[in-house]
């Protein structure tokens, strides 16, 4: 989700969904979400990686550059984590003009078809994320992290009916916390993940600048290019608590079927405004919606719209 503009930062954005070469390299992903070169990979991922001594200066800048941004968010009133209320109110119409703009457009290329080519697109198999720290992360917060993504994936398990959990076997959905520090375990866990991984893609989690505070890579199935089989995030462990969770609730549910942001949805994490710092009401309805299975993996938005009318009126209690 792109962030409030600042004089310094004209370019602040909070979150970027992509998907660039890498599903290319991802392409030989069975009805399982595993690639074939990964058929020999161990069924779960490495233990976290010891905590380093200190973070370097350079982590310890952004830390605390990211404690400056959420203060003065927080003293702008922003990062709100009511999920909404008499102050914001929606309809079915927003609803279902909010989910055409989120669900069937790019965030990284504004105004342009994401992904799936303008065509809906999410999950068809089970969710099973997978979460890895870098060392640079305090024992502490990876329990804090580790607590709030297991309670987010029951959640979101919980509004779409679709199975989404920790892995307990393979993952197919990655989520990295970490920091300045540990590109060095990023970069050589991508090796890993996707052997052919291009030098481009590497760099693009590599050299992430500050004004980018966390992102996801979501890669379709090459039999169906409307249907995820990977996905790959990004949070930067250097963010303050709030910043943080704000990172891995957007980050999961971009990952999941709504890769854009749009001005008007409110109350919304999926707006550029950081006015919501945490998935609303209004954004459970959506991937209600994404998730119902009166919606095809493949419509447009003119095919989907007589159904997401219906869906948004049961969902706000309106009539039809």
């Amino acid at each position: 989700m792109a962030g409030r503009i600042r004089p310094e930062q004209p370019d602040r954005r909070r979150g970027i969904w992509a998907a660039l070469a890498l599903c290319a390299a991802l392409s030989g992903c069975d009805d399982t979400g595993h690639t074939d070169a990964q058929a020999g990979l161990a069924a779960s991922p490495p233990p976290a990686r010891p905590v380093a001594a200190a973070p370097s200066a350079a982590s310890a800048d952004l830390a605390r550059y990211y404690r400056t941004v959420q203060n003065d968010l927080l003293t702008g009133g922003l990062l709100r984590t009511d999920g909404g209320g008499p102050d914001t109110p929606f309809d079915a119409d927003d609803l279902v003009r909010d989910f055409e703009e989120i669900a069937f457009y790019d965030e990284y290329s504004r105004g342009a078809p994401a992904a799936s080519g303008g065509a809906l697109g999410r999950w068809s198999g089970p969710v099973r994320i997978g979460l890895e720290f870098g060392g640079s992360v305090p024992l502490d917060q990876r329990s804090r992290d580790a607590a709030d993504i297991r309670k987010y994936a029951a959640r979101l398990a919980r509004i779409t009916g679709h199975p989404i959990g920790m892995a307990q076997g393979k993952a197919n959905f990655h989520v990295f916390v970490a920091g300045e520090d540990d590109r060095d375990f990023v970069q050589h866990r991508l090796k890993q993940l996707v052997p052919n991984v291009s030098q481009a893609e590497l760099a693009l989690f590599r050299d992430l600048p500050r004004s980018f505070y966390c992102f996801v890579v979501a890669v379709s199935d090459q039999r169906n290019p409307n249907t995820y089989a990977r996905a790959i995030a990004l949070i930067r462990a250097e963010h303050p608590d709030l910043v943080r969770l704000s990172c891995i609730h957007e980050e999961i549910a971009q990952g999941l079927g709504l890769p854009n942001d749009s001005p008007e949805a409110r109350p919304s994490i999926f707006n550029d405004d950081d006015e919501f710092a945490l998935l609303t009401t209004h954004d459970e309805m959506l991937l209600q919606m994404l998730y119902d299975p009166r919606l095809k993996p493949g419509m447009t938005a003119a095919q989907a719209r007589p159904v997401t009318r219906i869906i948004a009126r049961e969902l706000t209690g309106q009539p039809l």
